[in-house]
């Protein structure tokens, strides 16, 4: 695990930690199990190809095949992004204010890591998760089953950018979307452009083509007293704003555990 740790330390910030997860993967037990009750064992003979991989830059979370989102391990692979801790924030604004019971609707669930976790949270809440590529829902699917939720969530093949796209959905107490907003020239690690749904991620040159498309169809989505809560980078709470308020909409900011901006509630 130390040779490991050096194969990847010139190009990983989190060299060690990756070989500690690629190593509990390679035996099937937990880091921690591996921390405290295997650090004798030999290494195992896949070991080494799990290494090579990562140093072609491949995320770990799609190496071992699961990625932690709110305190919940979910199933991940190539056809939805893995899911970052900064979204976490996106989900606690969601969680705002959401009453006993009411309708959830994620657009662009990809793995259901904020549909699901909003159910999780919210028990006596049922939801609808949307998304243009039937892999991704397949993922969200497993995770749903994964979790005991799928009694609780449908899943829908469907596209905000096809005219009639959600005839028959009816109207949600919350809408929460992460939609694309990658600049397409931007500067992204490896791991990220090499291997991330491209889909998922670019939205236009400016990262706000998604945007401009899915906040004025918003209000026929919301039931009265509803609130929709998006996700944006870093550099994008005034833009997006304005298009919310172009639309009629209100907006109040959140920001991660960094203090960026992460997210924007919109009445």
């Amino acid at each position: 695990m130390r040779n490991a740790a050096e194969r990847l330390a010139d190009t990983f910030d989190t060299a060690r930690l990756d070989a500690e997860v690629l190593m509990a993967h390679a035996l099937r037990v937990s880091r921690s199990e591996l921390l405290l009750q295997h650090m004798r064992d030999a290494a195992p003979a896949g070991f080494a190809a799990l290494v090579e991989r990562r140093a072609g830059h491949e995320p770990v979370a799609y190496i071992v095949g699961e990625q932690e989102f709110y305190g919940r391990p979910f199933r991940v692979t190539p056809d939805v992004l893995i899911p970052r801790a900064d979204s976490e924030a996106t989900l606690a604004a969601a969680l705002e204010g959401a009453g006993e019971s009411g309708r959830v609707l994620d657009l662009g669930v990809g793995s259901g890591t904020l549909l699901l976790s909003f159910l999780a949270e919210r028990p006596a809440w049922d939801g609808v998760g949307i998304d243009r590529s039937s892999e991704a829902l397949a993922v969200a699917g497993d995770n749903a089953c994964r979790l005991g939720l799928e009694n609780r969530a449908r899943l829908l093949r469907a596209d905000w950018h096809a005219p009639g796209w959600h005839d028959g959905l009816d109207t949600f107490d919350r809408v929460i979307a992460n939609p694309p907003y990658v600049e397409e020239a931007a500067d992204l690690a490896p791991s990220v452009r090499a291997y991330e749904p491209a889909g998922a991620l670019f939205a236009g040159a400016d990262g706000l083509d998604d945007y401009r498309v899915l906040i004025p169809q918003l209000r026929g989505l919301l039931a009265p007293g509803g609130a929709a809560v998006l996700e944006i980078g870093a550099s994008q709470a005034d833009p997006v704003a304005e298009i919310a308020r172009e639309a009629g909409f209100s907006t109040d900011l959140r920001r991660d555990l960094a203090g960026r901006s992460r997210a924007l509630i919109l009445r």
